[in-house]
């Protein structure tokens, strides 16, 4: 199967995990999109969405899926997202669509997290994607110094020639060089150097269960 096949197949795979009734949280990417294409075949047995970013809520409306802001909801049940990077344990990269930030903030929401990934996205360590982190522009030169002080290069996100802005206003730093062999312990530090609005290592926010597409259909890792 080809890579866009996987990403279809555990897109539809996640509607096993939506209670009927329920607001789901919903990721970004073009993973998350195949879960939101799946999901319009059960709009009207659920209530509606919390989403992570712009592009997401877009999608989500066109296909008549109600988004609820996510201080309109207290918890959910369910937050469906892909990863950049997966290891065993769950502990991710994310960011590469740049909504890191909002989809760490679902997910803190979210009683259970279930990533759906195709094949290509579990690792032994992570690292080898280069890692997203979102910053207050300025801060950008001080934060690169102090990755490459951690022997990783940090340049900042462009689109069309020019920093890529956030749907919060913020830039992207993508950190290449990295082997995080504890990302609790990086996760932590990283988010304490002032300008770092969120690091895209997604270990206090990890997954619970991964639906990874394989070319012998979907395999369930449980975290």
């Amino acid at each position: 199967m080809t890579q866009d096949e996987l990403k279809t197949l555990v897109g539809q795979a996640a509607l096993h995990y939506v209670e009927v009734g329920s607001i789901v949280g919903v990721g970004t990417g073009s993973t998350v999109n195949k879960f939101i294409d799946a999901l319009a075949s059960m709009k009207d047995r659920i209530a509606g969405a919390v989403s992570s970013s712009v592009a997401s809520t877009e999608r989500l409306q066109a296909l008549g899926i109600k988004v609820f802001d996510a201080t309109e909801v207290d918890e959910l049940a369910l937050y469906i997202d892909g990863a950049d990077e997966i290891d065993h344990a769950g502990y991710m990269i994310k960011g590469g669509g740049a909504a890191l930030t909002r989809e760490k903030i679902v997910a803190a929401q979210s009683r259970q997290f279930v990533c759906i990934a195709d094949q290509s996205k579990l690792v032994g360590t992570l690292g080898d994607f280069p890692l997203p982190v979102e910053v207050i522009p300025m801060a950008t030169k001080r934060i690169a110094r102090q990755f490459a002080a951690l022997g990783g290069i940090a340049l900042v996100r462009l689109k069309d020639g020019l920093p890529l802005v956030t749907d919060n206003g913020q830039h992207i730093l993508d950190v290449t060089g990295l082997s995080i062999a504890d990302p609790l312990a990086f996760e932590s530090q990283v988010s304490q150097w002032p300008g770092v609005v969120t690091v895209g290592v997604f270990a206090f926010q990890k997954a619970n269960v991964c639906l990874l597409g394989t070319a012998d259909g979907v395999k369930t890792l449980v975290f």
